[in-house]
């Protein structure tokens, strides 16, 4: 690069006349301006590219002085006392006594979620949010199934409608008699007879929050963690109300009480107690309708059925022979069917089946049609599916047996 006009060199000879050199010094303007404006682009993506660099930079800093930091653990404020703030940390359970600056000891109070050091000094409050176990078990999308989905129990289907339905679409009507609608149906019956289909339906035809969860998703190995689940199931309801909570299996958390004294048994039995308490305690529970089911209504605790926690005890038979035709017909709606099925005598043939059983006859049934290359379902094929089914629950009863 040259210091002074007197370095250039000039783009003409000496003996050149005026009019040459304006010509050769113009051309030599361009090629200067045009290689000025290729360093100037040069110069922009450089910038750019350095920019780049320079954010991963700081993201890879960043990144790497979290990991250089010490984890902090989640704990509960379990009281504030004049000595400090005692804590319960989560997961092991172990409490501690720590100390806060005034400031921070404003914003707390007992059940406040906090974030903790390694030695169990609070560093910040958390937002006292819900589990998230809770918060997934809402059900976001209405389920695809409705009452005209669900045979061979209408009587079931009207009661549950009674119970559940009719108090969150007419309020009022309770309120002109003058009572208090049911809060809570628990059906119980044989494994397939359409009990969580039922749950399913009601979800599908009302506007209310639906939370639905199985009652071995509250049973936790630690101490309080299956209450805690069922207080913040029950805030999650009351937060969205109207709402219907529906528990499967609830025969897991609500069994007879033993005198057993094992920390398992006694945690259950804790789980227990607490959703005995938001079904029916002290506080009022809102707009919440429960629905519940068991196949096993022999093993559940006598607390839980009385009157004010399930004031709807409804038992979902296998079906009669009438509701054996009318699930098959139902589960064949889109099926492609020959003339020569005679549901009647389906209905007669699969004497005590269930609705579960009889779907699986149908797709059955669908599949030896496949196997020979037909799209039309015949009779013998339902009549080979229900012996095919009736075959494996005889094996499997037998493999119990030698068990």
């Amino acid at each position: 690069m040259t210091d002074t006009v007197d370095d250039v060199e000039l783009p003409y000879d000496d003996g050149a006349s005026k009019q040459e050199k304006i010509e050769s010094l113009e051309e030599r303007l361009e090629v200067l301006e045009s290689q000025n404006e290729d360093m100037r682009d040069k110069l922009l993506d450089a910038n750019a590219e350095n920019n780049k660099y320079q954010q991963k930079l700081e993201r890879l800093t960043h990144e790497n002085k979290k990991l250089k930091q010490s984890p902090l653990f989640v704990a509960t404020v379990q009281e504030l006392t004049d000595e400090g703030v005692i804590i319960k940390q989560h997961g092991n359970n172990q409490e501690a006594l720590t100390e806060v600056t005034e400031e921070m000891r404003d914003g707390l109070e007992p059940d406040s979620r906090v974030a903790v050091n390694n030695s169990l000094s609070i560093v910040k409050s958390l937002d006292d949010e819900t589990d998230v176990r809770a918060r997934v078990m809402q059900v976001d999308e209405s389920p695809d199934v409705t009452y005209q989905d669900i045979g061979g129990i209408k009587d079931q289907i009207d009661e549950v409608r009674e119970t559940v339905e009719m108090p969150l679409k007419n309020p009022e009507m309770f309120d002109d008699v003058g009572i208090t609608p049911p809060s809570g149906v628990l059906l119980h019956g044989p494994p397939g007879t359409g009990k969580t289909m039922l749950a399913k339906a009601v979800a599908n035809q009302t506007d209310a929050t639906f939370i639905k969860m199985a009652g071995s998703e509250l049973v936790h190995k630690f101490i309080g963690e299956g209450a805690k689940l069922v207080r913040d199931l029950f805030e999650l309801a009351r937060q969205h109300q109207p709402a219907v909570i529906f528990i499967d299996e609830i025969d897991a958390i609500a069994s007879k009480r033993t005198d057993s004294k094992t920390s398992g048994d006694a945690e259950v039995q804790r789980t227990m107690m607490q959703l005995l308490s938001e079904m029916d305690g002290f506080e009022d529970r809102g707009d919440i309708r429960i629905i519940a089911a068991t196949n096993r209504f022999d093993m559940l605790d006598r607390a839980i059925l009385r009157p004010g926690r399930f004031d709807r005890l409804i038992e979902v038979p296998e079906p009669d022979t009438a509701g054996r035709e009318q699930i098959f017909q139902i589960h064949t709606r889109t099926m492609s069917v020959a003339d020569d099925v005679d549901y009647a005598a389906l209905a007669d043939l699969a004497e005590g089946a269930s609705g579960a059983d009889i779907k699986a006859i149908c797709t059955e049934a669908g599949m030896f049609a496949i196997r020979e290359d037909r799209t039309e379902v015949r009779m013998t094929d339902f009549r080979e599916a229900y012996e095919k089914i009736k075959q494996e629950e005889e094996d499997e009863d037998v493999s119990r047996t030698f068990a």
